[in-house]
């Protein structure tokens, strides 16, 4: 049996969001976990380990990042289940570290307060110091201290500057908990905190004589100018998309280079035969033509994670507030919706910051509506295919604006609709924000996470794509045909039955049998269509080889309705797209909907809703696109 002092004692971070606590968590403990300049992005409980200056070893939570103990939001009521020892599988913490952000004292020592009256050992980690030196802020961490009974640390979590001196006091024996001198009997609470903290800062800080404007301050003048803001916004966001096309074209002509030299490879020192076409045709074929576009998502969050970390994110959320009020819902929606631009999942998960219930759901529910980094496959497979130009013109950026600002302006539709059915909620929360200052991008947790997501999307193309390019290899060559025609041993096999099974289904949207089976085995993950495709279009090369640069593409391209009629026109190209805009094509997705929402029927009313939405926008589009000539 374990002695009780072989257990780890937890210790816990708590504070107001973009407070630096998950960045010193990562201090702490090492760990790689996500960091960014904007409330909202820790949703749930991390955990982690420390050594103290004796080599005790702690277990660090990282829990949400919260204003209030009041238990409002989902988040808070974790944050407070955890301070409290409620948390499933947690026992109460043995010290609590209330990390505040030195340049907005009065603010973040409200939650100080808070935690100090629940009766628990503090420690005060005085982040930012440094933001508030270079405001003019001159603070007085000893004088701090004294007032609250709790030791207090000056630190400066992302460069580290500090993290020696506050190990020191994690030392055993932990320090003990303060007693709330500021509570009287019969006043109310809220009252005498925020008395208690205008009298602390007024003894502990000492501020200029008068208010210097801040380069942030001044950048803003033009970021959040209700005019200026705006064409800011456009602009950068276009830029990221031009970006994306424009500077990955290099490193994926590299891996297209390294997989057709492999291709020849494997066909120069081996037999014709089944074993060479399903190492040639299922993996090489199916995994590359996925692993192809690895460079253009390592490019979306690579921006993504600048946008965040520099502060611009919060700002983005401040001039949407407006424009989300007008679909029912507020700014608080906006960090969400966004996070659901490099995945839907944590974006669903990011919902918990919203007091309101009912438009915590509705966001949950045109979550998946803003185009995650796995359609992004898709769409660079389309896009050049029909404009038939070479990647990285300012045409083909434009047309991803456009699919982004699609989605997006459905989602809000369709949110404004479902509020209303909703109905408003008893007592409406208002949307409160920081604007953190502006800072330099931590290249170190940028490059990181950069690097944990490019590992997480290889890792699916060696596991779940890779088994599906084998799966669909094996039916799409078994049963074999007597006939040397290719065409002919694909309608045999089992994938080309299923495709005539399906077809009459996805005709009406301008795709063949092969297109719908494509889209069928893409509901596993989105990415997988891609490498369906190399595999399910295996015909011969006869386009020019200037006219498309992807092998892929030219195979597309080549593909013909049996009466000869190319199926790849620019008609069915549109539908395909707004297929992949609105369909829900991930079911990791719907159990993460389920398990936020608590509920099965609303994650599967979504998944119905969006795949019968998606169907007839195609429908639509293809049809009318007939009927006028297109």
């Amino acid at each position: 049996m374990a002695n009780v002092s072989d257990v780890p004692s937890t210790v816990v971070l708590v504070g107001n969001p973009n407070a630096g606590k998950t960045t010193l968590f990562n201090a702490l403990t090492g760990s790689n976990q996500r960091v960014g300049n904007y409330a909202g992005v820790t949703v749930e409980v991390k955990s982690g380990e420390v050594f103290t200056p004796h080599g005790r070893k702690l277990r660090v939570l990282d829990l949400p990042g919260c204003y209030s103990l009041r238990a409002n939001s989902p988040d808070e009521k974790v944050a407070l289940d955890a301070l409290l020892g409620q948390l499933s599988g947690e026992s109460k913490p043995s010290l609590v570290v209330c990390v505040v952000d030195a340049s907005n004292l009065e603010r973040h020592l409200q939650l100080v307060l808070q935690v100090i009256e629940l009766g628990l050992p503090c420690v005060v980690a005085l982040n930012m110091i440094d933001v508030a030196e270079r405001s003019g802020l001159r603070l007085d961490p000893v004088k701090i201290s004294e007032e609250l009974g709790i030791p207090v640390v000056p630190m400066q979590a992302n460069t580290k500057k500090g993290i020696v001196e506050f190990k020191q006091t994690l030392r055993f024996p932990l320090p003990l908990a303060a007693e709330a001198t500021w509570l009287t009997t019969g006043d109310d609470p809220e009252t005498v905190r925020r008395a208690f903290v205008t009298r602390l800062c007024e003894l502990a800080a000492r501020r200029p004589d008068a208010h210097q404007q801040t380069r942030s301050d001044r950048i803003d003048e033009i970021l959040l100018h209700p005019i200026y803001g705006w064409f800011s916004l456009i602009i950068i966001f276009f830029s990221v998309f031009w970006a994306i096309f424009s500077f990955a074209e290099v490193p994926m002509g590299w891996i297209e280079s390294c997989q057709e030299s492999l291709s020849e490879w494997v066909k120069f020192h081996m037999m014709e035969g089944d074993l060479r076409s399903l190492i040639v045709d299922g993996v090489i074929g199916g995994v590359g033509g996925v692993v192809m576009f690895l460079p253009q998502i390592v490019l979306l969050f690579l921006f993504i994670g600048l946008l965040e970390s520099s502060g611009y994110m919060a700002r983005a959320a401040y001039l949407m507030d407006g424009v989300m009020s007008k679909a029912g819902l507020s700014g608080k929606s906006f960090l969400p919706l966004f996070s659901s631009y490099a995945c839907a999942i944590p974006g669903i998960m990011a919902t918990r910051t919203i007091n309101s219930s009912k438009e915590r759901l509705v966001t949950i529910f045109v979550a998946p509506w803003m185009s995650c980094s796995a359609r992004l496959p898709v769409y660079f497979l389309i896009i050049p295919l029909l404009l038939a130009e070479k990647e990285g013109t300012w045409k083909q950026a434009l047309i991803l604006f456009v699919i982004y600002a699609l989605g997006t302006l459905t989602a809000f539709c369709i949110a404004r609709l479902l509020r209303g059915r909703l109905g408003e909620d008893i007592s409406p929360g208002h949307f409160l924000l920081e604007l953190p200052p502006y800072r330099k991008p931590q290249w170190s947790y940028i490059l990181r996470h950069i690097l944990d997501r490019a590992l997480s999307f290889v890792k699916k193309a060696g596991t779940i794509i890779l088994g599906l390019s084998i799966l669909l290899w094996a039916l799409s060559t078994y049963p074999k045909s007597k006939s040397n025609d290719q065409a002919d041993a694909l309608s045999h096999s089992a994938m080309g039955r299923i495709g005539s099974f399906i077809e009459p289904i996805v005709k009406p949207l301008g795709f063949d049998g092969r297109m719908g089976t494509a889209i069928l085995t893409s509901f596993a993950a989105r990415e997988v269509f891609v490498s369906s495709m190399a595999i399910l279009y295996r015909v011969e090369e006869n386009t020019n080889e200037e006219e498309t640069r992807n092998v892929l593409r030219k195979q597309l391209a080549a593909a013909r309705w049996p009466d000869g009629r190319p199926i790849f026109t620019p008609l069915s190209l549109i539908s395909l797209l707004v297929f992949f805009i609105y369909a829900l094509q991930c079911l990791p997705t719907t159990a993460v909907v389920a398990r936020e929402s608590g509920s099965w029927k609303w994650a599967l009313g979504q998944f119905v809703f969006m795949t019968g939405f998606a169907y007839v926008a195609a429908l639509a589009v293809f049809q009318i696109g007939k009927i006028i000539g297109f």
